[in-house]
């Protein structure tokens, strides 16, 4: 058993495991180097085999405790064989979406078309570098999918005045999202990914009479079938205003917290292991700073089951010298 998972499973508080969100990707010049040569990020994550070189690229330069799988949550739109295209400085573009279509595919339409994600999953999980290391896989949240399945685009761009208004739509569009979204979940474990992550990144634009429909629920349906399969789930709700709700109503196994909620708070009201915090930006000031900021999420959680993580994923700009410095600082605590 991994560190990561006795954390996880027999609430560990005397080890530091430690893992970053996006550790395999854009501030690596290895990985930007195969990023010149593979233009369309969609393909890239489909090469099984690049995907699993990006995903341990990482793991040869650090002493990291997991590898986390080099994709993007936006394969299940793709899955769904809604077009799904990444324009340089915008982000993501999605195609226009057909109800009936969705309606009419199937699990192996949608098995086959992501299927090298899996391919990816398993040549890691089989490399000597992942030896006593997790394996994880993931998806994105029901809420923050839907959110770019419907919108087309980053609601960081914007959130179109007329997403809410048909109800039908959305209704219909969940309930498919979560049923794939669990076999996604089911194919990432039975080709070794030990735990599963959540991403529900774009949870902090709901309001609280919306939570129920659009994030406990759907939510909630994923972590009981995740646990069902015996894999841990870790959930990120990021921007989300009460943390401790969300784990009463939803139950992770473990709660990844952004950098905009008090620590302290965090380690006071929850029970459950607590991953992550930190600024990323952190990362792109001194050493020094980088320590001390560190330390301050180490000596926080030192009681408490925790996996040191950053509140989001690693910037494009940071130096790896200082993501070497940072986990020598954790595994030296």
């Amino acid at each position: 058993m991994s560190d990561i998972e006795k954390v996880i499973k027999d609430k560990k508080t005397d080890l530091n495991p430690v893992w970053i969100m996006r550790q395999a990707g854009r501030y690596l010049p290895e990985f930007r180097k195969i990023r010149k040569e593979n233009t369309d990020f969609i393909k890239l994550c489909l090469n099984s085999s690049l995907a699993a070189e990006i995903t341990l690229q990482p793991l040869k330069r650090f002493n990291l405790d997991a590898a986390i799988i080099f994709s993007d949550i936006l394969i299940l739109p793709y899955g769904l064989k809604q077009h799904v295209e990444f324009k340089k400085n915008i982000g993501p573009i999605l195609g226009d979406l057909n109800i009936d279509q969705l309606s009419k595919i199937t699990e192996n339409d949608f098995t086959d078309r992501v299927d090298p994600v899996y391919k990816a999953i398993n040549l890691v999980k089989n490399n000597e570098l992942t030896e006593n290391k997790s394996t994880i896989g993931f998806v994105g949240a029901p809420w923050t999918l839907l959110v770019y399945i419907l919108n087309k685009q980053s609601p960081k761009i914007k959130l179109e005045k007329s997403f809410f208004i048909n109800h039908f739509l959305i209704e219909q569009t969940l309930k498919i999202i979560v049923k794939f979204l669990k076999i996604h979940i089911k194919n990432q474990i039975n080709n070794g990914a030990e735990i599963i992550q959540i991403f529900d990144s774009w949870a902090g634009l709901l309001e609280d009479k919306d939570l129920d429909f659009y994030i406990y629920n759907p939510t909630y349906s994923l972590v009981e079938f995740t646990k069902s399969l015996d894999v841990p789930v870790i959930c990120f709700p990021r921007g989300i205003k009460d943390y401790k709700k969300y784990c009463e109503i939803i139950k992770p196994d473990a709660i990844c917290i952004d950098y905009e909620v008090d620590p302290i708070k965090i380690e006071k009201e929850i029970n459950i292991p607590v991953q992550g915090g930190m600024h990323p930006k952190i990362l792109l000031t001194d050493r020094e700073n980088l320590k001390k900021e560190t330390i301050k999420y180490l000596d926080i959680f030192k009681d408490h089951p925790y996996i040191f993580n950053l509140g989001h994923g690693v910037l494009p700009e940071t130096d790896p010298n200082m993501m070497d410095y940072l986990v020598k600082t954790v595994k030296n605590y």
